[in-house]
């Protein structure tokens, strides 16, 4: 049976996929899952195998999905294809929100507006060939494009086994693909399987404003979130000298890190984009004439070969710079005040940079390693925060046991952790980009270009090939809410591990409101590509 093969049947797939607003942390997020697993149990295949379909569990109660299609019983080699249903939320819609998961609707609505539209998407919208709304690229085209290769698995084409996994959470903290991971290993033992290469299809990413290329990837960028917890000394408004702003500390921080050039990492011609705030502000919660005593930053911070610890050097190299800042501002500042006030004032402020590492050793030196526990344990005990708000609260706990050291800023990662992963050299995945890259000239005219890292992170982070052999126990050590509700396996990482590959639909604006997918590239041109590509591989691994 083919339900799943032509661009109408794709297009009415990724539309009926799209019409669940899977925000990630949302109910709607498992109710995609379900009627995936729904649709594939209606499968001849599956009510044949119903062991080859199961829904997993994580820990919050979210499910992932596995689904594998075996050639046969003594078919080993195993092609696993990787999927998010999870998106990101959909308040940029604006006045358009409630059609935000109704592409055709939203499409239709948008062509009655043309003009409110970017000159870009107008001229799109305008071809007829694309169709808007959230998730259409990012991505749920790739999940519908996969749906349709394990169709063509299930109706006997490829010489190989298909693993489908369709995993929550890729749009915060991956804990799908990291709950996925033993889901692997499971699969690969109780079937016997021989994992060749992961595939995902994450949709082509636009290197610059304007880009009409299209891509392939052979690995995926990593990505650490590096925070800053930020202590002054509280004063009354009226006698400002008598303590420090910590507002003041992370303006300073923020000037030392936003798009701060040091970070930017070059690998042949591909540029990692400088470090960007994604969090900052001060945690006063009520209004006063008190200064905020505290503040919290935190950055997402791109890398392809650097190490955790030559990251870590920069970012303490850059909060000294802060330092220096933020007391030679005091100290210009004591002066002025002083003689416009004509009363002697100087400032001897001395700001410490210090890691979680090293705050967490002074309180457990200070007040035992039993007291700081209780302490964090209650914390758990009684949280209500998400991770990043989690992990700003456990680091100022441990400020507050050590108070005196104020003014401090202390530098802590959160989750997400992804590692930068690259198959390039590797014999199987060059030999399947050289031959797809030749399909598309001679089946397609098409120029595809190949790119070693997929620069929108993605799950293949968890099974690629790593850029180095990542030492992460800094890392560890410096991730406060690791094994307090967040688990950080180092091990998992390196446990389930092959070659990967990305080719993925095209679309534009991922994350805005114009998210788009283009139909005849996606589900015309790409299913026949994907097809061979698989075949390729199955193909090469049984020479």
């Amino acid at each position: 049976m083919k339900k799943w093969q032509t661009k109408e049947q794709l297009t009415d797939l990724l539309c009926t996929l799209v019409d669940y607003p899977s925000i990630t942390g949302t109910d709607a997020e498992i109710a995609v899952v379900q009627y995936i697993h729904h649709l594939l149990s209606e499968r001849t295949y599956f009510q044949d195998y119903p062991e080859h379909l199961s829904l997993e569990h994580l820990d919050d109660g979210r499910q992932l999905l596995s689904a594998l299609v075996k050639k046969d019983s003594g078919t080993r080699d195993t092609l696993v294809l990787i999927s998010h249903i999870d998106v990101v939320d959909v308040e940029d819609y604006g006045p358009y929100i409630n059609l935000a998961f109704r592409p055709r609707e939203l499409t239709a609505e948008l062509s009655k507006s043309v003009d409110q539209l970017p000159k870009d998407a107008q001229r799109d919208i305008q071809t007829g060939n694309w169709l808007f709304g959230r998730g259409t690229m990012d991505m749920k085209a790739g999940l519908t494009l996969q749906l349709s290769m394990l169709e063509k698995a299930m109706n006997g084409q490829f010489t190989g086994n298909l693993l489908l996994l369709a995993v929550p959470d890729e749009e915060a903290n991956s804990s799908g693909m990291l709950a996925a991971l033993p889901v692997l290993k499971k699969w690969k033992e109780a079937e016997g399987l021989r994992l060749k290469a992961g595939l995902n299809c994450e949709p082509v990413f636009r290197r610059y404003p304007g880009d009409q290329g299209y891509y392939m990837y052979k690995g995926s960028i990593g990505k650490v979130l590096p925070g800053f917890y930020c202590y002054g000394k509280e004063t009354h408004a009226g006698e400002p000298f008598n303590g420090i702003n910590a507002n003041l500390m992370i303006s300073y921080l923020n000037q030392e890190l936003e798009l701060q050039e040091d970070f930017i990492e070059t690998a042949d011609d591909e540029t990692t984009p400088p470090p960007v705030s994604l969090m900052n502000r001060d945690l006063k919660e009520k209004y006063s004439v008190q200064t905020p005593l505290s503040a919290i930053s935190m950055y997402n911070v791109l890398f392809m070969k650097q190490s955790i610890q030559d990251m870590t050097s920069k970012l303490l190299q850059a909060a000294n710079r802060a330092k220096e800042q933020i007391e030679k501002h005091y100290e210009r500042k004591a002066e002025a005040f002083s003689k416009r006030s004509r009363n002697h004032f100087h400032s001897d402020l001395n700001v410490r940079v210090m890691l979680y590492e090293d705050l967490y050793k002074e309180a457990v030196d200070r007040h035992g390693e039993q007291e700081v526990l209780r302490r964090q344990n209650l914390l758990m005990n009684n949280r209500e925060e998400g991770d990043r708000d989690f992990s700003t609260l456990l680091v100022q706990d441990l400020a507050y046991l050590c108070k005196d050291l104020a003014p401090m800023m202390v530098l802590f990662y959160s989750p997400p952790f992804y590692p930068s992963v690259s198959s390039k050299g590797h014999p199987l995945i060059e030999d399947v980009h050289d031959f797809v890259q030749q399909l598309f000239r001679d089946r397609h005219q098409m120029a595809v270009e190949s790119i070693e890292f997929f620069p929108g992170l993605s799950d293949l982070s968890f099974i690629g090939p790593m850029t180095s052999r990542q030492k992460t126990r800094q890392l560890k050590m410096n991730m406060p809410i690791d094994e307090k509700g967040y688990t950080f396996d180092h091990d998992a990482l390196h446990e389930i591990t092959m070659p990967v590959l990305n080719i993925g639909p095209f679309g534009k604006d991922p994350h805005q409101w114009t998210e788009r997918l283009e139909l005849t590239y996606s589900f015309d041109v790409l299913p026949d590509v994907l097809t061979h590509a698989i075949e390729r591989i199955f193909y090469q691994s049984s020479i």
